[in-house]
């Protein structure tokens, strides 16, 4: 891959977030409207029902949304706001946050937000679902 790489620069941007490094966040996917995050769960990101903390799933949901508007309207984006519902409790080993930008006009896009966890056996379940805006600055 070369520097120049649409993914290598999106791990850069998320690497340069010290939250993100917290929580061993990562993208596995970047382009076309689309961007997915992935994070280990570790016992440090559950509540104390054992769940993943629905404040990690906020983060996702944001971080994903962001990413994923970025590739429509550049880099230079920011969440304008989000609503998340959680469907049901997260457990698993890794919790998958996939956006899609659904509408996207030059300085704002409309994307919406996928989290699921994935079990030992590779399973996939639904978690939660995120929509939000996200506007262009500078």
């Amino acid at each position: 891959m070369t520097e120049t790489d649409p993914l290598s620069l999106a791990r850069d941007i998320l690497r340069a977030q010290p939250f993100s490094r917290l929580v061993g966040a990562d993208v596995r996917a970047f382009g076309d409207g689309g961007a997915t995050l992935e994070l280990p769960i570790r016992e440090e990101l559950r509540q104390q029902n054992g769940f993943v903390h629905g404040g990690v799933l906020s983060y996702a949901a944001d971080n994903a949304l962001t990413f994923a508007a970025g590739t429509v309207l550049g880099a230079a984006v920011l969440t304008a706001g989000y609503s998340i519902d959680y469907v049901r409790p997260a457990v698993g080993v890794t919790l998958l946050a996939r956006a899609e930008v659904l509408h996207a006009g030059r300085r704002q896009a409309v994307v919406r937000c996928e989290l699921l966890t994935v079990d030992e056996d590779g399973e996939e379940t639904l978690c939660a679902l995120a929509q939000g805006t996200v506007r262009a600055v500078g």
